[in-house]
């Protein structure tokens, strides 16, 4: 599969999500989308993660622009860490990690000197006709959602 990189056609996705519901990246055409991937609910960093989305959700809404995070981790799981923190946009579940293939996120791993699959952090910026506008891939958590909203900044100015 073909590397993902700006300009290209976002892959589109139907998940489910935390509370019930899904997401379909399609269905948000017409509006940026902010589709960030993150190895683990409720761990450091993806906590960290997370609640800065969450903190950072009105500025971000003020740009007009929706916010999912997914992992691999369950609705279940989902729902816990979401009421935990209070996260206010939609958690959706990649258990099979199809998803995660599609946007090349699933990659080898190496900790201590063993190697496994996990998520990379990455995060994608979808523009409103269904394109990839910017990626982050290797996130550092610490002031990437502040790196998030100065790049729509001077998307915005450009446009």
């Amino acid at each position: 599969m073909a590397e993902l990189k700006p300009g290209s056609k976002a892959p589109d996705f139907t998940l489910p999500t935390d509370g019930g519901a899904s997401v379909t990246l399609s269905a948000l055409k017409g509006q940026a989308v902010v589709v960030y991937f993150y190895p683990k609910d409720d761990t450091s960093g993806c906590t960290q993660e997370a609640c800065d989305f969450r903190d950072n959700l009105t500025a971000l809404k003020r740009l007009k622009v929706q916010v999912i995070g997914i992992s691999k981790d369950s609705v279940k799981k989902h729902d816990k860490f979401k009421e935990k923190y209070e996260l206010n946009f939609p958690l959706a579940s990649d258990e099979d990690g199809k998803v995660c293939e599609k946007y090349g996120v699933w990659v080898e791993k190496s900790m201590y000197g063993r190697k496994y699959m996990g998520i990379e952090r990455a995060t994608f910026l979808i523009d409103a006709d269904g394109k990839i506008a910017h990626i982050w891939r290797k996130v550092s958590v610490t002031d990437h959602v502040k790196d998030v909203l100065q790049v729509l900044k001077e998307l915005k100015k450009a446009a």
